[in-house]
């Protein structure tokens, strides 16, 4: 399993909409800026996100983006689940009886154990907490 650039970037994008909460809209600009991304792929993967209901989007000249939601309330996970990033290790796990070896077959158990323990590490922590975690290590980095 490869983490794809665009669920990469969009956890990127949410931990600093994190950041900025609760502040009522940060600008695009200032997202790609600070992370990176260009413009044209920013909406592409916030697209998604403000599907999901986990982004809030304003248009106009005071536009932007923001949580829809408490990023204490907000995983890894969510951001994963609603840009539809798969974490299967091999296809025989991706869709229920999808395989028709998974009774008998001594891997099975592994694969699905392996996805379940990312899913827990993916949901261990919010985006509140993440974001907290990496404001304590710049701290300690400035001495």
């Amino acid at each position: 399993m490869i983490i794809t650039r665009a669920t990469e970037y969009s956890i990127r994008a949410m931990l600093h909409l994190a950041e900025k909460y609760p502040a009522p809209v940060i600008s695009k600009r200032e997202i790609c800026e600070t992370e990176k991304i260009t413009p044209a792929f920013l909406t592409k993967i916030l697209q998604p996100l403000i599907k999901s209901g986990l982004v809030l989007s304003k248009r106009g000249v005071s536009g932007g983006f923001a949580l829809a939601r408490d990023p204490s309330k907000i995983t890894v996970l969510d951001v994963m689940r609603a840009v539809d990033e798969s974490l299967v290790l091999n296809v025989c796990i991706a869709q229920e009886d999808e395989c028709e070896r998974s009774s008998f077959c001594p891997i099975h158990v592994i694969w699905n154990q392996v996805k379940i323990s990312m899913e827990e590490a993916f949901s261990e922590k919010s985006l509140a907490e993440l974001v907290d975690e990496k404001n304590a290590k710049l701290s300690s980095m400035r001495g």
